[in-house]
């Protein structure tokens, strides 16, 4: 890989560490085309190799460095993550090219003294790297977890007194595994079988998704945007869990949606599709580029029945309270169901996070269920494993909202482990359903 790309790692990494940046934005950014697609991969590669396996990259760094952790800059910091993740988790790069370049990267970024104590903790790790040891899992757990999966240690507390500690590594595990890119087939301009057959012709590996009917998987999705397909609107890029909500929600055409926080509009396009677009979804988001996101989404896919709007979903709009057949909240959560995707979460959350969000979940809940009809379906949905965000909250919903109550929807779902979705929910996780942690529940408003 050229030293530029690695260049552009580290400014990726920076960006990430001192400005608070989005891993997918970032990387977005900083690629152009001027980086060839194999470039691109291997940028990929450690920007994400880096912030999956940052607390065991640091943990290194402080058993092989003489100086104190604290007192190493961020820009040594991240040259000597970056040097590590190559030496121990790349084959492909020798240890000796990772050790030159990560002293490049200090010669170019940094001042004199730190060229030596790059080369010399590199050197270091690539002569002992077998016998590197972590603390035992039989006497510290949490810990070993912690280090071993790089994953906070309160999320591994909260995650072992919730589902235990078998369950917890392999979910951790998943977390630090690449995901498979999801599509799904626009059924209005395509079937899901011709489309699959069209990638395979241009060189791309598809197959279809387990659980979600319209859903097809990826497995060398590079560039796949710029083929005249997505471009033609046949397909949109959503994961599988994603791709659930539409389908178990299962509108009846002509009908009205309200899709209170709606941005980039994955959801309701979707929705839009099953109802053959015909009927009404009124789709909201507090920001207004963003909602130029879902009207893009919705223009390229042929959509004209997704009206956007700028509307807080904190507030209720009085002129639409008892008129919608149907109400989606795909509530903002703690996203810790896509720290596969975006591994930058876990060092971006916080535990009090989680309190502050389930409040702001429940209000949205409250506001949103206003809006239906007698007999209308509400359907509550976030990317987290959280049960504070998911099944405890709809629980006290339901407690305070006794003319809802739960719907089954075992019909409208099919694969391993979703014995719950006769009781109306489910709950999806990393390791168990190869797809992002997810929670879906659907409710109907029994009486006014």
């Amino acid at each position: 890989m050229a030293n530029n790309s690695r260049e552009i790692v580290l400014k990726i990494l920076l960006e990430i560490d001192q400005e608070g940046a989005f891993s997918n934005i970032s990387i977005n950014r900083n690629i152009n085309n001027e980086v060839s697609p194999q470039d691109e991969g291997l940028i990929r590669e450690i920007v994400y190799g880096v912030l999956e396996n940052r607390m065991y990259l640091d943990w290194v760094i402080k058993k092989f460095s003489k100086v104190r952790f604290k007192k190493i800059s961020p820009v040594i910091k991240n040259i000597l993550r970056m040097g590590i993740y190559q030496i121990i988790f790349m084959d492909k790069v020798p240890d000796r090219a990772a050790v030159y370049e990560s002293v490049s990267l200090a010669k170019k970024n940094s001042h004199k003294g730190t060229f030596g104590f790059v080369n010399g903790v590199l050197r270091s790790i690539s002569r002992k790297k077998e016998s590197i040891e972590i603390p035992s899992k039989e006497k510290n757990p949490v810990e070993y977890l912690s280090i071993k999966y790089s994953h906070p240690k309160w999320m591994i507390n909260r995650w072992i007194k919730e589902f235990g500690v078998d369950f917890t590594e392999e979910l951790c595990n998943a977390n630090n595994k690449k995901p498979k890119l999801n599509i799904r087939a626009n059924t209005l301009k395509t079937s899901k079988e011709n489309l699959i057959e069209k990638l395979k012709e241009k060189g791309f590996d598809a197959y279809e998704c387990t659980m979600a009917k319209d859903g097809i998987i990826v497995e060398n999705p590079v560039r796949i945007t710029e083929i005249e397909e997505f471009k033609e609107g046949h397909f949109q890029i959503q994961d599988e869990s994603s791709m659930l909500v539409a389908q178990i929600m299962n509108p009846r055409e002509d009908s009205l949606v309200i899709d209170v926080a709606s941005a980039p509009g994955g959801k309701a396009t979707h929705i839009a599709e099953k109802m053959n677009n015909k009927g009404k979804i009124i789709a909201r988001d507090v920001y207004d580029h963003k909602i130029k996101l879902i009207e893009g989404n919705a223009d390229r896919l042929g959509l004209d029945i997704i009206e956007a709007e700028n509307y807080n979903a904190l507030n209720v709009d009085e002129k639409l309270v008892g008129k919608a057949d149907y109400c989606l909240v795909d509530a903002p959560c703690s996203g810790l169901g896509l720290i596969r995707r975006k591994p930058d979460i876990k060092w971006k959350k916080e535990e009090d996070d989680i309190e502050k969000i389930t409040s702001l979940q429940y209000k949205i809940l409250e506001n949103a269920c206003k809006y239906l009809k007698r007999e209308g379906v509400l359907i509550y949905s976030t990317c987290t494993i959280e049960r504070d965000e998911n099944i405890n909250l709809i629980r006290k919903f339901l407690k305070d909202h006794d003319n809802f109550s739960l719907l089954g929807f075992e019909d409208m779902i099919s694969g391993d482990n979703i014995e719950t979705a006769k009781d109306g929910f489910v709950e999806l996780f990393q390791h168990i359903h190869d797809t992002d942690g997810f929670f879906i529940v659907k409710l109907i408003k029994n009486r006014d």
